[in-house]
């Protein structure tokens, strides 16, 4: 939504939106012809951007912000972003997975919506970022300089947007409950923007007990934007679950059916108009600005049937008009391996009931379109590799044979079938890699008592396995500057502190394994085949070591090898007990470590093995001779 820049204007503009929701001003939200800007998602490195944080270029957003105070508004906007894509061409990624854009509740108990998480009205901009047309010109502007756009969305929750009046008396309050009887009840805090769960629904009670279902009141303060959610569907109390906080994530019904803590209020996603309303916000804001995925927020608290309907109707109605390709990855936040994968799989993970199946086909039918399949989202964001790799091995030096454990069960845990008008490649080979993101504290964090060459080292390892492991890389801003912060909000540092420095050492060794990754179709598109891996973590020859060939499959006979000793103190090898690692690689074949500057050259023995020995917390890439020319 357009926000004017004149005082006068600005609060008729104002006034207006809280009686009419979004507004329209001639054609600025009119949609724009769609295309398709991507061919393999897996050629692509994705950065990831808090637009709040990355670069501020348009003084009349900052309203309500404090750069002092991590949990504020600190400038940042769109037109901040676009006027730095040259640096982000110059680190070499390809692909722009922005945070969410529409209007949140701006301010809750301290804390500012600046993450974009708190939705207030989902078809109206978020005005601290700017408006509908600086959004399309930083989609535009992304595609002319060859990168993609990715929104970042939500579906299970909207802001604070209501509260439970529990004591019925027409006001939020936070109080103490108690019986009154002495060695009856005991005391219990409660506040009625944010009660604990209760599987019945939030009740209701008086001074003679429960009175039934606490009635739910909207809020209204337009000072911080806590106003009835848009569109009008999400002011109806019964689109709401009404069940209260979850504290306890194991317990199914409070992970499906719980408010999110913090008073995040949780939609009944499993209702036939709620589905079509989600696919009508988000595919109007493709049709609105061009951008070419999504990053889905939140998904392990949404019902599969959900992510049927969402995900099959997006790609279909984006396909019509003329955008394929369109990714669709989500964030289920847990290390479960078998979990995570569930949301990619097309074989029905949930095994609905034949009442429950009917369900869903007469929603379908009632939406239109073809019936449903079992598809779901193309790829998720990979968690359990965030923790099994880049935490216990490349950061505490843990055992790597882990790594090929949680490898070898991609096939089981994930989808191999691509999704029908999907990106056209199976789940399993198009998991979205990263080190840290904004949920969980910077891979440096736990190591800031370690000498920085040392910290350093250990993270261009940590990145070396990003840029060639198979999947689609994802960087968190910030990463390629070293940026060290702990948990929310400290690891969402603002990055103009960085001064966009493109001679810091991460951002050159980052920017290199980018054009490396570039060059190489293997680390792009080949399979993967483990040469090594290692239970062994002390003094043995090969501890700490993990290799693998990247070849085949969509890179047919292109070839890399990847070597890690993960060790943080000693040299260790590709040998144990006199046996050296096998390789697909011809004997004789020279292979050469393009990362080195000095390029030496291995070469495979007469029995189809390799030894290569390399110091701590260092890797090698290894391509034939005859590819290392103008690497």
């Amino acid at each position: 939504m357009y926000i004017p820049r004149f005082p006068v204007l600005a609060a008729l503009v104002a006034s207006l939106a809280l009686t009419t929701g979004c507004l329209h001003f001639g054609g600025l939200e009119d949609e724009v012809e769609l295309a398709t800007h991507v061919d393999d998602w897996r050629d692509q490195v994705i950065y990831q951007v808090l637009v709040d944080r990355f670069a501020d270029a348009d003084e009349g957003n900052n309203y309500r912000h404090d750069i002092t105070a991590p949990a504020h508004y600190h400038g940042g906007d769109w037109a901040g972003l676009e006027s730095r894509l040259d640096y982000l061409e110059a680190l070499g990624v390809t692909a722009l997975w922005i945070s969410p854009v529409v209007k949140n509740v701006d301010t809750d108990a301290g804390v500012d919506g600046y993450h974009g998480y708190w939705a207030q009205d989902f078809n109206a901009v978020n005005p601290h970022f700017g408006d509908i047309t600086e959004l399309r010109s930083l989609v535009n502007a992304a595609h002319e300089h060859g990168m993609l756009v990715i929104i970042d969305i939500v579906t299970n929750h909207v802001g604070q947007a209501f509260y439970y009046d529990i004591n019925l008396n027409g006001q939020p309050d936070i109080h103490l409950q108690e019986s009154g009887q002495p060695g009856k009840d005991p005391v219990i805090h409660i506040t009625e923007y944010d009660p604990d769960f209760d599987p019945r629904g939030i009740q209701a009670f008086t001074s003679l007990g429960e009175a039934g279902p606490a009635p739910v009141i909207f809020q209204y303060d337009p000072a911080t934007n806590h106003i009835p959610p848009m569109p009008e569907l999400f002011r109806q109390p019964e689109v709401y679950n009404r069940k209260g906080r979850t504290f306890n994530f194991d317990d199914p019904d409070q992970l499906l059916h719980g408010d999110f803590p913090g008073g995040l209020k949780d939609i009944d996603t499993t209702r036939c108009d709620v589905k079509q309303e989600m696919v009508d916000i988000y595919a109007r804001w493709i049709e609105q600005t061009d951008a070419d995925g999504f990053r889905i927020d939140t998904v392990k608290h949404v019902e599969w049937e959900f992510w049927r309907f969402f995900a099959q109707r997006v790609r279909q109605r984006l396909r019509e008009q003329g955008k394929r390709n369109f990714l669709m990855f989500g964030e289920a936040f847990d290390g479960r391996d078998d979990l995570v994968g569930s949301f990619t799989k097309n074989d029905f993970p949930d095994s609905p009931t034949p009442e429950q199946w009917a369900n869903e086909e007469a929603c379908a039918q009632e939406a239109g379109g073809p019936p449903l399949t079992g598809d779901q989202l193309d790829s998720v964001f990979y968690f359990p590799q965030h923790y099994q790799v880049f935490r216990d091995v490349f950061q505490q030096a843990q055992s790597t044979d882990r790594i090929e454990a949680l490898w070898d069960a991609r096939t089981t845990n994930y989808g191999t079938v691509p999704m029908e008008n999907g990106i056209g490649v199976a789940p399993h080979k198009a998991l979205v890699n990263f080190i840290d993101n904004h949920d969980v504290a910077r891979f440096l964090w736990p190591l800031e008592s370690r000498p920085q060459t040392e910290q350093r080292a250990l993270l261009q390892n940590a990145l070396l396995m990003l840029m060639t492991a198979e999947g689609i890389p994802c960087i968190y801003y910030g990463t390629e500057q070293e940026f060290h912060g702990g948990n929310d909000p400290a690891n969402r540092e603002d990055m103009w502190d960085s001064n966009f420095d493109t001679t810091q050492p991460t951002f050159q060794w980052t920017a290199r394994l980018i054009e490396l990754r570039k060059k190489l179709v293997a680390l792009r598109r080949g399979d993967t085949n483990v040469t090594w891996s290692t239970e062994h973590t002390g003094a043995e020859q090969d501890a700490g070591i993990f290799a693998f060939e990247r070849t085949g499959g969509d890179a047919e006979g292109a070839y890399a090898l990847v070597i890690f000793n993960t060790h943080q103190t000693q040299d260790s090898a590709t040998v144990f007990e006199g046996e050296e690692m096998p390789v697909s690689a011809p004997p004789g074949t020279v292979l050469v470590d393009v990362l080195s500057s000095a390029k030496p050259g291995f070469t495979v023995g007469p029995n189809g093995t390799l030894a290569v020995a390399l110091p701590p917390m260092r890797g090698a890439l290894l391509v034939p001779e005859a590819d290392a020319g103008g690497l």
